[in-house]
């Protein structure tokens, strides 16, 4: 593994990663109705997991996680506070999904560069599955 704060980014962004995808999934699974794209979701995120393990030793990740004495754990803006509909909840999970993704792509390129290819993959089909969430909703 490369240095304990490469591991620390990992480990942030994979935990943001699937925690926003888990929010989306069940916006699909129980407001949208849709069997399609809940499977879509649950096979993106468990990819997302298969891609973590073949990069890297789990414990390591956990290993390296400092919750504690991260500086930026206690930052919150004005915007997380709120939502004023699901939309917005959808939206910033995307939005959280996908940046993860583009980090994980970056680092992933000082441990193993082709596995990179993995995280760029995923954030396309996530690309695409906001589309299709978006269309269902009518926006």
């Amino acid at each position: 593994m490369a240095d304990r704060g490469v591991a620390r980014i990992i480990d942030a962004n994979v935990n943001r990663c699937l925690e926003g995808l888990r929010v989306i999934e069940d916006a699909a699974r129980f407001i949208l109705d849709d069997s399609r794209i809940t499977a879509r979701l649950k096979k993106v995120r468990h990819d997302t997991k298969d891609a973590v393990k073949n990069l890297q030793d789990e414990s390591e990740l956990l290993l390296s996680r400092d919750s504690g004495k991260d500086v930026g754990a206690k930052s919150f803006t004005a915007s997380e506070s709120r939502r004023n509909s699901v939309d917005d909840i959808l939206r910033a999970n995307f939005r959280r999904v996908e940046e993860s993704y583009r980090v994980l792509e970056e680092y992933t390129k000082l441990i193993d560069p082709p596995h990179s290819v993995c995280f760029k993959n995923l954030r396309f089909r996530t690309y695409s599955l906001e589309k299709a969430i978006f269309i269902k909703r009518g926006i």
